[in-house]
């Protein structure tokens, strides 16, 4: 049966669901969320998901939110993107946990208010404040990711890189420069080399060129 994720393309949660299930071999398909005209906010959406957001992956019976619990459910349906001991499964989660709290949350603000809210609505000390709290973040990433190829240490790619991959692919500015920290542009183009993996706009519906021709 086919598995349906409920996205769209400016979404750096809905791109870990998107890769994972792509990565994984999933038999899935992409259904696009109006998010910028307030799909959202419906009350049709909210009968789906209460919380109001995207990711939403329908697989059968199931419905899962929450990008980190879909991950969990993508790991668990396939045997894969976990580690092959419990220590190893333990750290797999506990970067998907750090990457929620610390790296995606952080980067999802600041690029949102960056570049999808109107020039003159930008509250450049709030950007600047989170820009702050990035470059802490990365610098754990990219000093984790100097003796090791996959974040949590695992032989293959885990939940822990496409949770914490899932914002350092979007071509919008938001204080990220891969050439600014060495091992983390290493293991994004490791990731990136893999057979199946698709950038963000090209993985799921909708995209600001597409809003912008609109």
């Amino acid at each position: 049966m086919t598995a349906t994720l409920y996205c769209f393309g400016e979404s750096g949660h809905s791109y870990k669901a998107a890769l994972a299930l792509t990565l994984t071999g999933c038999d899935w398909a992409p259904r696009f969320v109006d998010f910028f005209n307030g799909e959202t906010r419906s009350p049709a959406f909210r009968a789906l998901n209460p919380m109001g957001e995207c990711p939403v992956l329908v697989d059968g019976d199931e419905v899962l939110t929450q990008s980190g619990n879909i991950l969990y459910h993508i790991a668990a349906r396939t045997g894969l993107l976990v580690g092959e001991t419990p220590a190893e499964q333990k750290e797999v989660w506990r970067w998907v946990l750090w990457d929620n709290h610390k790296l995606s949350s952080q980067a999802g603000t600041c690029r949102f208010l960056m570049n999808f809210l109107p020039p003159e609505k930008r509250p450049q000390e709030v950007i600047a404040f989170t820009q702050g709290r990035l470059r802490a973040a990365y610098g754990v990433l990219n000093d984790q990711l100097a003796t090791r190829d996959w974040v949590a240490g695992t032989r293959r790619i885990s939940a822990a890189d496409l949770s914490c991959c899932g914002y350092l692919y979007y071509p919008e500015p938001f204080g990220f420069d891969r050439r600014d920290w060495p091992h983390i542009d290493r293991w994004l183009g490791r990731i990136s080399a893999l057979p199946g993996w698709k950038a963000p706009y090209d993985l799921m519906p909708g995209n600001p060129a597409a809003r912008v021709a609109d």
